[in-house]
């Protein structure tokens, strides 16, 4: 886990947001690392974290880098309420990601092991495709015999919509070509959406 300096301020349309902390998720698979890219300009980084959002998001949205010491980097402020972050190079794939506010306060709520905001639905892409993570540990980071570990596509995933995951596929060995719910039983319960 990866945690902004106390005095990091992330703007995301009228979201202000301090002292957030921030991981390295191969969940839902999200990712967003604490490596410095310095193999990439700023133009391929972007180029890289919008792929991730339908182009009309990923063109507007503010785009972060993380950096080594865990801080993260603004590379360009945007206007729409979305982040988008780069491809974690840590992970087997890439992973992009892009979301909108009510997702990051979800997912600050999830590495701090607090409880996600009370009826804030919030959605994160990963178009381009994802990494591994677990389907029944929230805080897993590798693999076990007991942590059903799955591999991801290109997806999206509704975060926090507790109560409107009636329906939808439970198993700790989901059908991952098939919507199905993530660390179901938890309160960081999540829809994954395939989308291919």
């Amino acid at each position: 886990m990866h945690e902004f300096p106390e005095t990091c301020t992330i703007n995301m349309g009228e979201t202000n947001m301090r002292g957030i902390t921030f991981f390295t998720l191969s969940i839902l698979a999200i990712s967003i690392p604490a490596v410095h890219l310095a193999r990439a300009d700023d133009a391929e980084i972007i180029k890289n974290a919008q792929a991730a959002a339908p182009a009309a998001v990923g063109a507007d949205a503010t785009i972060y880098a993380p950096q080594a010491d865990g801080s993260m980097k603004t590379l360009r402020e945007g206007k729409n309420g979305f982040w988008c972050m780069p491809d974690d190079p840590n992970t087997p794939s890439n992973d992009p990601m892009c979301g909108d506010a009510n997702s990051l306060e979800w997912a600050m709520a999830w590495m701090s092991k607090k409880d996600p905001p009370k009826g804030k639905v919030g959605l994160i892409y990963m178009l381009a495709g994802g990494s591994d993570a677990s389907n029944t540990d929230p805080f897993a980071t590798k693999p076990t015999e007991a942590n059903n570990w799955v591999k991801t596509g290109r997806h999206v995933m509704i975060m926090n919509a507790m109560d409107m995951m009636t329906g939808y596929p439970k198993d700790a060995k989901p059908d991952t070509s098939r919507p199905y719910v993530m660390w179901a039983g938890t309160q960081y319960q999540h829809l994954m959406v395939p989308v291919e």
